[in-house]
């Protein structure tokens, strides 16, 4: 479910208090606003080898180089001595051969600042992991969700990882307020029917749908859309993203209900003020919500949280967003309720095969624009209409200041636990408890 340790929101992010952490205050997070100079930073020289250089601690970093914060870049290269392997050295085979031969020495940080480089060795599971060094004690990385890695052997190894959840969560919830109001107000279909026929047109050169999709669509769709305010909004892991999605859907603008699902249940003091209700079970919230929104990083055992089984208890006609990860969600089940009207909508930002998409959802989400002008066959088949699902690409989090965020919260993390203080973002400290 959502990060067991969550992490109060910076300053600069106007929403609401977060929860408490379990373990003592960690330092707080310097504001993430986009100040910092946008020039790249260059790769330093390479480090001189007198004794006190040899003193400072190492830190792998992989991926592009510092592009957004160089004022705190400046003050973490002279605190460290930083390495960032070749885009070569980054393949598996040869990422592993380096970590073998300690190429790059003992270092004590992993820092992976950008989200799209970095990851080209692949899953951080066993194979790497048992090859670095024992001086690694912290990996900080870009990103809210962290299933590409295996946590849990991570913090038994005694290294805590750390996400950048709190970076992304402003971007991701506002993105989230767009998927939401798309399930209720079919806004793909809407959008479809106006552009479609005219692209349709230019590519076969028949205009026989243009115009009649728009009719239908400004016909039919009032029977299939609904406001959003008192009805029941569903999360699933209430996290840093889930709560700023609370807010913003609870508030008088909105008028929602709000009820969330979580490992762990939250103070009753922020329960009350996000006007929140906990319910101790996947299934019983499924079933309470009008729409459910997931928004967890990732699932306690690692496997999908929405499955057929899950997907049983649903409120029959109910919405389903994912701001989360493609690996949650089961979409042949999940298209299979589309079908059978279970769900009369979805949106979803993240899919299992990425860069791959469901056909099946794509099918739903396009649709054959003039399957509607029908009235009488769209009557017999209330759900049977095009644009049920928006489909977007991993978009939520994508914005300028996530990635200001993600470079700074990242350097901040390993600085943090370098010396001696709680890192501030991290997702695995109960692992390493359970070897002490």
């Amino acid at each position: 479910m959502a990060e067991p340790f969550n992490t109060p929101i910076p300053g600069s992010t106007p929403v609401l208090a977060s929860t408490p952490r379990s373990s003592s205050p960690a330092p707080l997070l310097p504001s993430l606003t986009p100040t910092a100079s946008m020039s790249t930073i260059p790769l330093r020289p390479p480090p001189q080898k007198d004794q006190s250089e040899r003193r400072r601690p190492i830190v792998l970093h992989i991926g592009d180089p510092i592009k957004y914060n160089p004022a705190t870049y400046t003050e973490f290269s002279q605190a460290f001595e930083v390495i960032r392997p070749s885009t070569a050295e980054r393949d598996r085979g040869e990422f592993k051969k380096a970590l073998q031969e300690r190429r790059w020495g003992d270092f004590s940080a992993i820092f992976r600042p950008f989200w799209g480089t970095g990851g080209e060795m692949g899953r951080w599971d066993a194979e790497l992991i048992s090859l670095l060094p024992s001086s690694v004690e912290v990996f900080a990385s870009a990103g809210a969700g962290f299933d590409w890695a295996d946590t849990k052997l991570l913090g038994e190894r005694g290294i805590i990882y750390c996400n950048s959840g709190l970076a992304a969560a402003e971007a991701v919830a506002d993105f989230a307020v767009a998927m939401v109001i798309s399930t209720f107000r079919h806004l793909p279909w809407c959008m479809g029917a106006a552009t479609l026929p005219y692209f349709l047109k230019a590519s076969s050169g028949s205009d026989a749908t243009t115009g009649k999709t728009f009719q239908a669509c400004h016909s039919l769709a009032t029977a299939v859309s609904h406001n959003p305010r008192n009805h029941v909004l569903g999360l699933i892991g209430f996290g840093n993203i889930g709560q700023q999605i609370a807010a913003r859907f609870g508030n008088p603008s909105f008028g929602m209900r709000i009820a969330y699902y979580d490992v762990v249940r939250k103070p009753a003091s922020l329960e009350s003020s996000l006007g929140a209700t906990y319910y101790p079970s996947l299934e019983l919230l499924l079933a309470a919500s009008d729409c459910a929104v997931l928004c967890t990083p990732a699932s306690p055992d690692g496997k999908p949280l929405i499955t057929s089984d899950a997907l049983k208890h649903v409120k029959k006609g109910s919405r389903f967003v994912n701001v989360a990860r493609g690996s949650l969600v089961d979409e042949e089940a999940l298209a299979d309720a589309l079908e059978d009207g279970r769900i009369s909508a979805a949106a979803l930002d993240v899919h299992a095969e990425e860069p791959k998409v469901n056909s099946r959802l794509v099918k739903m989400a396009f649709g054959e624009q003039d399957v509607v002008t029908d009235h009488t066959q769209h009557a017999k088949s209330n759900f049977n209409h095009p644009g049920r699902v928006m489909l977007t690409c991993h978009n939520a989090g994508g914005t300028v200041e996530t990635h200001i965020g993600f470079e700074e919260l990242s350097m901040r993390n390993i600085m943090a636990v370098s010396g001696g203080k709680e890192a501030i973002t991290p997702v695995n400290l109960h692992y390493l408890k359970k070897t002490e």
